[in-house]
């Protein structure tokens, strides 16, 4: 019980950073024509603080038909002896739900009413500043009609899977009434969403089973016949071009399994699914996978094709068991006891790692309080450990420069976490970018350079990164302070990435390293 209470307590020291601390200075080494310019500053890894960047970190789950304070729901950690907000975790609110929810009648976007059910969770979610991602289900096999009557009124050719359930239908998607409504759903939905304050990243596909991708239906009978393989790909080029389209600021995202877009849910690895991903990946597409710790269906394939992309294209994830529903302990793996949902959080996370995923999920229910309850500990070990995590941690800079001067500023940036900052995917274009300021007592930026040359996609592995700008000190003589940030250069130069560094902030989130005479 001694050792036990020693190791949480060392744990608990290495966990747990104090936000801010006095960063360090010293003079740099004297001779050598390699030594830098300035004075040496460093900072300290900040592995705690959650910090809510783009496409990195948990997701929490809402719903079509769901009430929006769910996000302010508290958890309380017995380790901790106190509560904690779920929404205090999560960067970004994820909505599935079915067409109808989204566009109920001819003309008519639930969204744009904030008295909706949809549209109070919509704006719950921004309101709390958790920007939307979302996938839009078409099928109603397990469900009940997913796919708004007036398409099937147009004409829209189905599949009725059971008599029984007369309102289980499930559309073509190569049928071009079917295209021609869902075209004009997703360029309405684009007028609205194709901004990142406002999304954080589309499932662009949601045909099949659940949206899941699989099980997909072209034929009565779910039929698998000479035309299919061509039908798939038909599919996949159009519907891929209908988002990528119109959503050309937000991520995409496509599920990577053995049988993308086939008519059945599972077996071995159909010839042409590398070709349908690769596909996707060509108009810019970034990776997602539903069966995160299901081993029977996330298998050896699944692994190798995210290696393959690895640092190339985030991975989104989704656990697969539903612990609270499924009878999780039948999972091939032989990992998963019953009774011990713990189990499974484990698996997933195990799995999380060796993919070296962006993002998790808190699953709606019994699923988010699984995690708190069960699995606090990895929790926060994804907050320290997984996704990127980009931290300063060297600077060299002078303590006096004349008006009008040059200078060289040295700084070493590294990426601590196991993903990787995607600032090279199309939809953002490389828009995030070091940039340099010299900030006046006020805390306003007196001047500003953004390093282009400086690219923090290529930082992976804890790998040092060190660069140099060079700034001229146009500004009036006075007291400034040198500070640094990645800023959206689509949006005025503005930091937007949170840094995982024990340090000093300017109002605007600006990182402070040291102040500068300017004579």
């Amino acid at each position: 019980m001694l050792l036990r209470y020693f190791s949480r307590l060392l744990g608990a020291l290495f966990m747990v950073c104090p936000l801010v601390v006095f960063n360090s200075c010293e003079k740099p080494e004297q001779g050598g024509g390699s030594t830098p310019e300035g004075t040496k500053v460093t900072f300290t890894l900040n592995r705690s603080k959650v910090l809510h960047n783009p496409l990195n970190g948990w997701v929490m789950y809402g719903s079509g038909n769901g009430d929006p304070s769910y996000w302010d729901k508290k958890m309380h950690i017995s380790e901790e002896g106190s509560d904690v907000y779920v929404k205090d975790y999560a960067s970004a609110c994820y909505i599935r739900t079915n067409w109808t929810n989204f566009n109920p009648s001819r003309g008519v976007y639930s969204w744009r009413d904030k008295n909706s059910t949809l549209g109070k969770m919509i704006n719950g979610a921004l309101e709390r500043g958790k920007p939307i991602a979302f996938r839009i289900v078409v099928d109603g096999r397990d469900q009940r009609q997913n796919t708004p009557q007036f398409v099937i009124d147009d004409g829209a050719k189905y599949w009725l899977e059971n008599a029984k359930y007369p309102d289980r239908i499930t559309p073509y998607p190569q049928d071009p009434v079917f295209q021609k409504h869902y075209e004009t759903l997703i360029e309405e939905l684009a007028k609205d969403f194709n901004d990142p304050k406002k999304c954080a990243f589309i499932d662009a596909y949601g045909l099949g089973k659940w949206g899941e991708g699989h099980n997909v239906c072209y034929e009565d009978n779910n039929a698998i016949t000479s035309k299919t393989e061509e039908l798939k790909y038909q599919v996949m080029d159009w519907i891929t071009d209908v988002y990528s389209k119109n959503f050309t600021k937000i991520p995409l995202l496509i599920n990577y399994h053995r049988v993308i877009g086939h008519p059945t849910s599972d077996g071995n690895v159909n010839e042409n699914t590398e070709k349908l991903l690769n596909l996707c990946m060509s108009k810019g597409y970034s990776l997602r996978q539903d069966a995160f710790g299901m081993t029977d269906y996330y298998k050896s394939w699944e692994r190798g094709y995210a290696a393959t992309w690895r640092f190339k294209r985030p991975i989104v994830m989704e656990g697969g068991w539903i612990v609270n529903q499924h009878r999780y302990w039948i999972d091939g793996s032989g990992k998963y006891r019953e009774g011990h949902p713990e189990d499974v959080r484990q698996g997933e996370y195990d799995e999380c790692k060796l993919a070296k995923v962006n993002m998790m999920d808190f699953r709606v229910g019994d699923e988010t309080e699984s995690w708190f309850r069960d699995s606090y500990e990895l929790v926060k070990k994804f907050v320290a450990e997984g996704g990127y995590r980009l931290y300063p941690d060297q600077f060299y800079v002078p303590e006096e420069l004349k008006s009008g001067a040059s200078c060289t500023i040295q700084h070493r940036w590294r990426n601590m976490g196991w993903g990787y900052f995607p600032n090279n995917i199309p939809q953002w274009n490389y828009r995030y970018k070091v940039a340099v300021a010299l900030l006046d007592p006020k805390e306003e930026v007196a001047l500003l350079v953004v390093d282009k040359d400086c690219e923090p996609s290529g930082w992976v592995d804890g790998n040092a990164n060190t660069y140099k700008t060079k700034v001229t000190a146009d500004v009036p003589a006075g007291n400034y302070t040198w500070a640094i940030a990645i800023v959206d250069t689509t949006d005025g130069n503005t930091p937007a990435i949170g840094l995982a560094v024990n340090a000093n902030f300017s109002k605007d989130n600006w990182l402070k390293i040291k102040s500068v005479t300017i004579k």
